[in-house]
């Protein structure tokens, strides 16, 4: 059963330049070890970070909480090349999604410069299935 729907678009410059005044503060504020494992190494590196923003975004919607009570870090994005996203979940974003019964998420990026977006679906068990 879907629990909501988040969608976000996000200009790839914008995420560029935080990146370029700040590289170590912004990765350590936005992205995991495990994502930025798989980011880094990613070229063009800046269409690939944006998604994954868009994508950070769109679930918070989805979850019905947006920016703010959860930090970016708990929002892992985990998209090897040719596989499906994965979302996984920590700290209060992993207890917000428990409190509404969020099982899951799925998840759809895209870049295309000048932007990235992403569309997140939220879903719940189905009460007696």
């Amino acid at each position: 059963m879907i629990a909501g729907v988040g969608v976000d678009l996000v200009s790839i410059g914008r995420i560029e330049s935080a990146y370029r005044r700040r590289p170590r503060r912004f990765c350590r504020r936005l992205f995991s070890t495990a994502e930025l494992a798989l980011l880094m190494p990613r070229r063009p590196l800046f269409p690939a970070m944006a998604a994954r923003f868009a994508a950070k975004e769109a679930v918070l919607k989805a979850m019905g909480c947006g920016i703010g009570p959860a930090a970016w870090r708990e929002v892992e994005i985990i998209a090897a090349r040719g596989k499906q996203p994965q979302v996984r979940l920590s700290g209060k974003a992993a207890a917000l999604a428990a409190r509404d019964g969020i099982t899951g998420f799925a998840l759809s990026m895209t870049h295309e410069p000048p932007f990235a977006g992403a569309i997140a679906v939220a879903y719940r068990r189905v009460p007696g299935k």
